[in-house]
């Protein structure tokens, strides 16, 4: 018998149920060792030396592998068929030879498979090798690079760029495509444009739609008719002339389908078409791909295995008949420079099985099930075949001609299954149909419109332009771009609002503080050639650790002059890059930077301890100036606040202002001193106008949050206040509390009046309308103590599935697992897996005490 090693146990149980009793199939359950979180954990003056530390929550299973191969001297290492999977291998390898569970005679061998089925499990046996050392070294590389940026420079930031929380190899370029953009925008200055259309009609009373193309006997450009007074020209000239037709030319066209995915094409067309992130997207994938319902879906490859294309032929004849099934199979050719993530597409590893013949209830995973299907049939079928037809139009004496275009399909092809989502809406006029139109007949006219246009800013990235982006420059790869995009908008620096990526006040400090004292590590050009080394690494043409001296020779030198700068250079020098951003130029001869308050006070970038960025005076304290950090006229409307407050009157013996702030206008109780740093404040709701606020509004706001009483059922507190999404209701003990039960208030007045009775029914009502959420819920079934750590383990029916509960920790029972099949033994391993999954370190078990000895018995007379 063999132990065979993959990472997660799901896809052990499968594949233990193909290999049959001879094989002992185990998880890894990811990654086994890492870099220790701290300095050191790389040495650039020994040669790179790298510190490996088993995970505290790997342990475990290290050591379940290892007792394994007490029993069967066997060990196979099936870990995923990339470079991470490589690396898992590598690792795991190290680690039972380091415990010596692998001796002498113990064969050691690698497989590989594209899928989790049973003949692609059971081919890859039959072909063994050892672990690539090339690949690992790859791993290697990258996995040094990245821990020598984000522990070098990430210091760097947070002693000279206040607030600032890391920085990274590739996250740091991301942010900078993200921050560009919107400086881009911001610097956009739209431009007026505009068009005339004609609606027309043949001699047989059938319309249509013409645009102006030609004016005074000149072929108009974009920009020809800037005012609406030429706009108005342009009609008369037309109202003016008959209109005949010219010219009708009808061209065949045609449309091919695009390539099957690879991970980048993927995550894109799951944003466009579904709204999801790229975490979103691989998640959803890797449960398809461990229930051997597609293949690996971190790859470059758009190739397809040959029989894989012979049976999207099949399926696409047997569906869609003979007509949708090209002479010849249609070929798709690698992007990637080398093996290493070039493996097949992304496709399903049955072609005839549609997302209906799935046993998959999740939504997200039926739904990229269906454009994987779809997608990858598509690449295998005809064209679709088009006519499109162009009617010129022109006056007599050639000075007005419009144009009118359409197209009619012949044959739809692939198009029936399938259509290439956009990023952005495009207008395209050729899609509309023609009548029957005749060289040389009159057209009547019954309408000519000017419309009035103006040049747009290109568009905020979603995540899926981002990722297309980031492959156009050659930055990231398939297995890291959905935890880049991620990383950056749970570091703070990016925002995603309406499915758009927006830089926030610490993404664009950064992304200047970098691009300055560390423009070469920002640069496209140097981060794709970067990660071209380390594909060479991964084809065996570099060697790993020349690619790391090369980067830290000059990567140490901009260290050490950073530390060298004090924070005031720092910001001096933000100040001076962003200066056309935040202080623009308004009028000729007046400083921009001038303090508009005080008159002499020169305006700077600042950074508070929270890690956000505002505008203030160099005269501070005297001249209390602040705005919000970006151009002038972002300030939240406070009109009537001098920058200093405005006294609103006394109480109970402290005055109380309304204060500008740099988020807003707000209420304060008394002033700023050593023995008070941090006064009651309350921000002013927008309801309210600042400038109106008065002495008794005031004292409503800081007395909140507003204590209503305890609950009538279980005595926990009801709480009013106002929050960043409007007056609300709280259940819970504290307003701080981060549990319990919200409810949103209709109006401002009832955070100061509501009762409980009012509170208790909005209460209730929120819990119906989440389905019981925010109360205990109980279990469906009581397992017993956890085994090992002790504490109730139970299965629960939640919202989106069944699950098994222990303590903290929620994991989700498989689909195809029911309820009543779970045991302690089941629930115990998915509880770890979760663990494993989140990061958390189990708590140590709390020790029993020793049994009480029962006293002996009183003899008898």
């Amino acid at each position: 018998m063999a132990v065979v090693v993959v990472e997660s146990p799901a896809k052990a149980k499968t594949i233990n149920g193909y290999l049959g009793k001879d094989f002992t199939v185990l998880a890894s359950y990811g990654h086994v060792r890492d870099l220790p979180p701290k300095d050191g954990s790389v040495d650039p003056e020994n040669d790179f030396d790298m510190l490996w530390e088993v995970a505290a929550d790997s342990k475990k299973h290290v050591k379940a592998i290892a007792d394994a191969l007490k029993d069967d001297n066997e060990l196979i290492l099936a870990t995923d068929p990339d470079r991470e999977g490589e690396a898992i291998s590598w690792h795991l390898e190290e680690a039972l030879r380091k415990r010596k569970a692998i001796k002498k005679d113990t064969p050691v061998s690698r497989v590989v498979f594209n899928a989790i089925t049973k003949s692609a499990v059971t081919e890859a046996m039959k072909n063994p090798r050892q672990v690539d050392q090339e690949l690992v070294d790859a791993y290697l590389a990258r996995r040094a690079l990245d821990y020598l940026v984000g522990f070098k420079l990430s210091p760097v930031l947070w002693r000279r760029l206040p607030g600032a929380k890391s920085a990274g190899r590739v996250q740091s370029v991301c942010l900078r495509i993200i921050v560009e953009r919107e400086m881009e925008i911001e610097a956009f200055n739209a431009r007026e444009y505009w068009s005339v259309k004609a609606m027309l009609a043949t001699p047989r009373g059938h319309d249509f739609e013409a645009k102006l193309t030609v004016l005074g006997g000149k072929k108009l450009d974009k920009f020809d008719l800037s005012n609406a007074t030429e706009a108005e020209l342009a009609v008369a000239a037309i109202n003016s002339r008959d209109l005949t037709v010219t010219s009708v030319e009808a061209k065949p066209a045609s449309r091919n389908p695009s390539p099957p995915f690879m991970t980048s094409t993927l995550q894109q067309e799951a944003s466009r078409k579904f709204g999801f992130g790229a975490r979103q997207t691989m998640a959803s994938a890797q449960r398809l791909y461990e229930a051997g319902y597609i293949t690996y879906m971190r790859t470059d490859g758009i190739d397809m295995a040959p029989e894989a294309v012979h049976a999207a032929r099949d399926a696409i004849k047997d569906r869609y008949g003979d007509k949708y099934v090209p002479s010849s199979p249609r070929m798709y050719k690698n992007k990637a420079k080398n093996a290493q993530e070039a493996h097949e597409c992304i496709r399903p590893t049955d072609m005839s099985r549609a997302a209906d013949d799935l046993k998959v209830t999740d939504a997200d995973q039926r739904k990229l099930y269906d454009l994987i299907w779809k997608r990858t049939l598509a690449s295998q079928m005809e064209g679709a075949r088009l006519e499109r037809t162009t009617v010129e139009i022109g006056s007599a004496d050639g000075q007005v001609g419009l144009r009118a275009s359409g197209q009619v399909m012949l044959f739809d092809g692939f198009l029936r299954v399938y259509e290439e989502g956009r990023d952005d809406a495009v207008v395209d006029d050729d899609d509309k149909r023609l009548p029957q139109i005749t060289q040389g007949e009159a057209t009547r006219k019954s309408s000519v419109t000017p419309e009035q246009h103006f040049t747009q800013p290109p568009p905020r990235y979603t995540e899926a332009s981002l990722v297309k982006r980031m492959e156009e420059l050659g930055i990231g790869r398939p297995s890291t771009y959905a935890s880049i995009v991620t990383t950056i908008q749970d570091r703070g620096y990016v925002l995603k609002d309406k499915n758009r990526l927006l830089p926030e006040d610490k993404g664009r400090l950064v992304t200047a503080f970098l691009s300055n004292f560390f423009s070469r590590y920002v640069e496209y050009e140097f981060t794709a050639k970067l990660e071209n080394q380390l594909d060479d690494v991964s084809a065996g043409d570099r060697e790993y650790k020349d690619v790391l001296e090369g980067f830290w020779q000059d990567f140490k030198v901009a260290i050490d002059d950073a530390m060298d700068k004090s924070i005031t250079e720092v910001l001096e020098k933000i100040n001076e890059v962003l200066e056309p951003h935040i202080f623009p130029q308004e009028e000729p001869g007046v400083d921009p930077r001038q303090c508009t308050n005080c008159g002499n006070g020169r305006l700077s970038v600042r950074t508070a301890r929270s890690g956000g960025a505002f505008i203030g005076c160099s005269n501070y304290p005297e001249c209390r100036y602040t705005r919000p950090f970006g151009p002038p006229g972002m300030e939240p409307d406070a009109a009537g606040i001098p920058p200093e407050g405005k006294v609103l009157g006394e109480d109970a013996g402290d005055k109380i202002y309304a204060m500008k702030g740099r988020f807003g206008p707000y209420v304060q109780r008394g002033e700023v001193s050593d023995d008070n740093k941090k006064p009651p404040r309350q921000s002013i709701p927008k309801e309210w106008p600042p400038h109106e606020i008065d002495l008794e509004q005031a004292l409503k706001l800081l007395s909140l949050p507003r204590l209503i009483g305890p609950h009538p059922e279980d005595g926990v507190n009801v709480w009013a206040n106002i929050g960043r999404y409007g007056p609300y209701i709280k259940y819970a003990e504290s307003t701080s509390d981060r549990g319990g039960v919200n409810a949103n208030l209709e109006s401002l007045d009832e955070v100061f009046t509501v009762g409980m009775n009012r509170a208790v029914q909005l209460i209730a009502e929120k819990v119906a309308s989440r389905g019981g959420r925010g109360k205990a819920a109980k279990p469906v079934k009581e397992l017993g103590e956890h085994p090992e750590a002790g504490g109730p383990v139970g299965i629960y029916d939640g919202k989106y599935g069944p699950y098994v509960k222990w303590e903290k920790v929620n994991a989700t029972i498989p689909k195809d697992v029911a309820m009543d099949q779970v045991t302690m033994e089941m629930a115990v391993e998915l509880i770890a897996e979760r663990e494993a999954k989140s990061g958390k370190k189990r708590k140590a078990p709390a020790k029993k005490p020793a049994a009480k000895k029962k006293p002996a018995p009183k003899k008898k007379g």
